[in-house]
């Protein structure tokens, strides 16, 4: 890899450049129906066009711009265009109300924010408390009211901007974007990434996701988040595969739909948390239906347990590869497809060293548990800091390691099982126990849907196991079913890890990631 990259150019021009350039990137759909394609030339002529626009608007290299807008094609050649202009792109998801938008747009420092005419209230009631704001630009959005008067309608801007731009000559170390965290444990933090950033994965492009010519790839989260970001933008696009981008305007997943969708589109590389997968397998005529053109399903933001592994890979006829990672530094370890472990996340990827490591830096022994860290200077994909946080960026750049927080145990065959967070591990009657593991146990039931483990006080033992399920249809709360989850549990896991408390809820606590909150229920629980 070179030391100079621009992440537009690197994932349109190189593509044109190879004589690519008619080949499908994009192709977008959503639920009312409407549908069109973009090839690598199409993107990277509207890239520019974007970039030339930015210039119009006073933007310089640097300079924040935040994209708030739903699944759209806006978004990539945006994306592409800010990169090109040496500006840093931020997703932000459009569920965020004012107090989150307000922290994103104020702690970026962001000069332009993308979004649509109904999104764009939100960021009127909050851009007071953002100095740095200049620009509102409304994307034409079919469904959506145009641009009011006096706001800039991103079809005009590009209109009337140029085909042709120059890239700004960014370092391949010069930031291009900035995902922020979910803010779980704190503030989010800013997590800036360089432009390097596609590049620096083609390991998981050859490796996990197993990209090549004529793939079409999806993933059904809003782009907002890290995830579709990176498998089904960045990763993509460097690969020059096509990518399925599907706006569902109900705000929910329907598994049916996405049924509809690798059927009609022949989607073979997907990408999905556990939660996604289950819910596909919920399909009432799944049996009928032509997934055969799946030949790759890959799955993170979660820990993908052992029963829906076997599930998936018998009723939908893909093996999934669990992999393991986070937004600073994207999946360093990973199921390959000959070696695809249930209940492991797999091992080290393709040039990356990782260790199992105690507070002190020490190396554990195989089979203990210990956190999991990176070597920095074997995996370019990481993160450049926390922006305006040096504390926390040194947090976690800890001497030549990179400290993910991920508790884990390493097996004699490198291969890595993830046994939850540093700060999620359950301490109950002297038993160190993970909620991967309890929750993954009560998932295997064919009562639950989801599930989450945590600690809750205990005026006899101190701290009890408590569960938290939701219910799949056809199933309603009982204490009968309570007892028989839980003696599910015990024949399946020692039963000192079995919890000793159940509740039946509706839903279970998420970010807008998706990922399950037991950081709320432990707080709910020390407060009952």
């Amino acid at each position: 890899m070179t030391d100079r990259a621009n992440l537009g150019v690197d994932l349109t021009d190189r593509h044109v450049v190879r004589g690519a350039g008619d080949r499908t990137a994009l192709r977008f759909e959503d639920s009312a129906s409407h549908a069109e394609e973009f090839t690598y030339r199409r993107l990277a002529v509207l890239a520019n066009r974007f970039a030339h626009a930015l210039r119009g608007l006073g933007v310089v290299p640097g300079d924040r711009v935040v994209f708030r807008v739903p699944n759209h094609p806006a978004f990539v050649y945006g994306a592409l265009g800010c990169a090109k202009a040496g500006a840093v792109f931020v997703p932000s998801s459009t569920q965020f109300k004012e107090k989150e938008l307000r922290y994103r747009l104020a702690h970026s420092g962001a000069v332009v924010v993308v979004t649509t005419a109904t999104l764009a209230a939100e960021v009127d009631a909050v851009s007071g408390d953002c100095p740095a704001l200049r620009e509102v630009v409304i994307v034409d959005d079919a469904g959506e009211p145009p641009a009011p008067a006096g706001r800039k309608g991103l079809s005009a801007l590009l209109a009337a901007a140029r085909d042709h731009v120059r890239p700004v000559d960014t370092a391949a170390d010069d930031p291009a974007f900035i995902a922020y965290s979910s803010g779980t444990t704190g503030d989010p933090k800013g997590i800036v990434h360089a432009h390097r950033y596609a590049g620096a994965y083609d390991n998981l492009i050859r490796d996990w996701h197993g990209y090549v010519e004529g793939d079409v790839c999806a993933c059904p989260p809003e782009i907002g988040w890290m995830l579709p970001v990176a498998s089904t933008f960045l990763y993509a696009m460097r690969a020059g595969i096509t990518t399925l981008l599907y706006r569902e305007r109900e705000p929910r997943f329907r598994p049916e739909v996405w049924c509809d969708l690798i059927e009609r589109h022949r989607v073979t590389s997907f990408v999905g948390t556990p939660t996604i997968y289950r819910m596909l397998l919920t399909v009432e005529d799944l049996d009928r239906r032509d997934l055969t053109s799946l030949r790759r399903a890959t799955s993170a933001g979660e820990p993908l347990p052992p029963d829906t592994f076997e599930r998936v890979r018998t009723e939908l006829g893909v093996t999934p590869l669990d992999g393991i990672g986070m937004s600073e530094c994207m999946v360093y370890a990973h199921n390959r497809i000959d070696d695809a472990v249930p209940g492991a996340c797999g091992k080290a990827a393709d040039g990356v060293e990782l260790a199992a490591l105690d507070d002190d830096l020490r190396p554990v022994a195989d089979g203990e548990e210990g956190v999991l860290c990176v070597r920095r200077s074997t995996h370019r994909g990481l993160m450049l800091e926390y922006l305006n946080d040096p504390e926390a960026t040194a947090a976690v750049f800890r001497d030549e390691w990179y400290w993910s927080g991920d508790v884990v145990v390493r097996d004699a065959e490198g291969r890595y099982a993830f046994r939850g967070r540093a700060d999620d591990v359950m301490n109950c009657a002297g038993y160190r126990i993970s909620p991967f593991e309890v929750e993954s146990a009560l998932c295997a039931h064919e009562a639950v849907l989801e599930a989450a483990a945590v600690e809750s006080p205990d005026p006899l033992r101190g701290r009890i196991v408590k569960g938290f399920v939701t219910l799949r249809e056809g199933f309603a709360p009982s204490d009968d079913l309570a007892a028989e989850v839980v003696a599910h549990v015990k024949r399946t896991l020692a039963p000192f890890k079995a919890p000793r408390a159940l509740e039946f809820v509706a839903e279970l606590p998420k970010t807008q990631s998706g990922k399950i909150r037991r950081k709320a229920l432990r707080e709910d629980e020390r407060g009952a």
